[in-house]
C-alpha cells in the first residue's frame, strides 16, 4: 500500500462491486414486474440471477480488494455509536469504503436479498403450479409459509431501497459527499493524505464469478443429486398406447 497525495484520486470500488451493486439496482424491478404480471418463468430466471450474485459478492466480500472485503468495514455497535457522534464533526478523519453505519446497511441488504432468493426456491404459487427448483424437498405447508415469507422480506427490501435513497440524499445535502459518482466511475478524491484500497486482480473476480455461476445453475437445476435429476438425466415421457386404442 502507499501513501497518495492529498486531494489525489483513487480507485475506491472495484468493477466487481460496482456491476454487483447497478445489478441489484436493475433486477430488483425485473423481479417485482415479473411477478405482479406472473411472468413466473421470467421471475424464476431473474431471481436465480439474483442468486448467483449474491453467492459472489458474499465470497467477494473474503477474497476482494480491501475495500470490498467485510473485515474493512464490518464493526461493533461501539464504532458506529462513535461514527454517529463524530458526523457533526468538521474535522473527522475521511473513510476509504464503508463507513461503520454504511457497513450495517451492505449486511443488512446481503441478509434481505440472500433470504428472499433462499425463499424464492422453495417457494409456490397458491394454485401450487408453479414452484421454486427446491420446492420438491419440502412439504405444501412449509413451501405456502415460504411463499408468504418470500412476499414480506420483498416488502422489506423496499423498505430498505426508501432508507438507503434517503441516506445517499442526506449525505449529498448535509455532508457534501456525493456516495452514487464513486459507485459509478469507481474512483474519488479525498481531502487529504490516505492509505490507497488494494485493488484484486480481475482474474480472481472471473474465478469467484465462475463459482457462484456453478452454484445458481446447480440450485437451479434442483440440487442433484439430492433434488432432481439432471436435465439429461430425465427419463423421455412415455406414451400410453392404450389411448390409442
Amino acid at each position: 500500500m502507499t501513501i497518495e497525495e492529498q486531494t489525489r484520486t483513487v480507485i475506491l470500488w472495484d468493477l466487481p462491486v460496482r456491476l454487483v451493486h447497478w445489478a441489484f439496482v436493475g433486477l430488483m424491478p425485473a423481479l417485482w414486474w415479473t411477478a405482479r404480471n406472473g411472468k413466473l418463468d421470467l421471475h424464476e430466471k431473474i431471481g436465480m440471477t439474483m442468486l448467483g450474485l449474491v453467492v459472489f459478492r458474499l465470497l467477494w466480500g473474503v477474497v476482494g480488494s480491501s475495500t470490498a472485503r467485510f473485515a474493512s468495514f464490518v464493526r461493533g455497535p461501539a464504532a458506529v455509536m462513535a461514527y454517529l457522534r463524530g458526523m457533526r464533526s468538521s474535522d473527522s478523519v475521511p473513510i476509504v469504503g464503508h463507513n461503520p453505519l454504511g457497513g450495517l446497511s451492505v449486511i443488512a441488504l446481503l441478509g434481505l436479498l440472500g433470504a428472499q432468493v433462499t425463499l424464492g426456491l422453495f417457494a409456490q404459487d397458491t394454485d401450487g403450479i408453479f414452484s421454486g427448483p427446491l420446492n420438491h424437498l419440502v412439504s405444501w405447508d412449509t413451501a405456502s409459509t415460504m411463499s408468504a415469507a418470500h412476499g414480506l422480506v420483498f416488502n422489506l427490501i423496499l423498505l430498505f431501497v426508501v432508507v438507503h435513497i434517503a441516506a445517499i440524499a442526506f449525505y449529498r445535502i448535509a455532508k457534501r459527499d456525493n456516495l452514487v459518482g464513486p459507485m459509478v466511475s469507481g474512483r474519488k478524491r479525498f481531502a487529504e493524505s490516505i492509505v490507497a484500497p488494494r485493488i484484486a486482480p480481475l482474474w480472481r473476480a472471473l474465478v469467484i464469478a465462475a463459482i457462484a455461476s456453478t452454484i445458481a445453475v446447480w440450485l437451479a437445476w434442483g440440487a442433484p443429486p439430492w433434488g432432481s435429476p439432471f436435465p439429461w438425466d430425465k427419463p423421455a415421457d412415455v406414451v400410453d398406447e392404450q389411448s390409442y386404442m
